[in-house]
């Protein structure tokens, strides 16, 4: 770890207190990884730590999937820090899947495209993912469909189909990756969406969203006004 010296608590608040006043959700990557982390270690607090780790690392997700060995070789990291932080991954995806079996999907897009990163974020190669809803638009499984190269997948509309009346789905979410991390759809994507809406159309199946997922983005074009 290097010895220089980082702003320990942004807005004057630690991250404990800063969550408590204002919501996880307005702290930083770093804010909170320092909570998970706890502490740090002689000579280094844990805002740095967590602030340089994220550097090493290159961002939360890298971190948060990173070998198990890779994990541990870091100073101020091992496998209680590896288990725990596996956990609360897996935890985090039960939520949203045992959430999105219960609920419309479309009454919270920001749950289902987090629950459509944890999916798909961590391919390397690209691969469509389809959400199959009832008519109430909760999900009745996910299944991925089709899986590339690092730059490409190839889509067959008539196979969506076919799994939706396997389902009995009213509805489906599309959803497919960009390894490269940079989740702007592609004119490809564009068209494949068409054809799949297209296809589905003939069978009364609504397609509600197709999301694209890059590394800690997401793409959609519900909301693009594409759909």
């Amino acid at each position: 770890m290097s010895s220089q010296v980082i702003t320990l608590w942004p807005d004057t608040l630690a991250p404990r207190e800063k969550l408590l006043h204002y919501g996880a959700s307005a702290l930083s990557d770093a804010e909170l990884l320092a909570i998970f982390l706890r502490t740090g270690f002689p000579g280094v607090h844990v805002m740095q730590l967590a602030e340089e780790l994220l550097v090493q690392f290159g961002s939360l997700y890298h971190l948060m999937s990173a070998d198990h060995s890779v994990f541990c070789s870091y100073k101020g990291l091992g496998n209680a820090s590896y288990t725990q932080l596996q956990a609360i991954s897996e935890l985090a995806f039960r939520f949203f899947s045992s959430h999105l079996a219960k609920e419309n999907a479309m009454l919270n897009p920001k749950m289902t495209q987090h629950y459509l990163q944890s999916l798909l974020a961590h391919h390397e190669r690209e691969v469509f993912l389809v959400l199959f809803l009832d008519n109430q638009h909760r999900v009745i499984r996910h299944q991925e469909m089709f899986a590339g190269t690092i730059s490409s997948v190839v889509v067959y509309p008539r196979e969506i189909v076919r799994e939706a009346l396997k389902a009995n789905a009213a509805a489906i979410i599309l959803a497919h990756n960009h390894p490269s991390g940079k989740a702007e759809p592609s004119h490809a994507d564009r068209l494949i969406t068409e054809q799949v809406v297209s296809a589905c159309l003939l069978l009364e199946i609504r397609v509600l969203d197709h999301l694209v997922i890059g590394r800690g983005e997401c793409v959609s074009f519900a909301e693009r006004g594409w759909l």
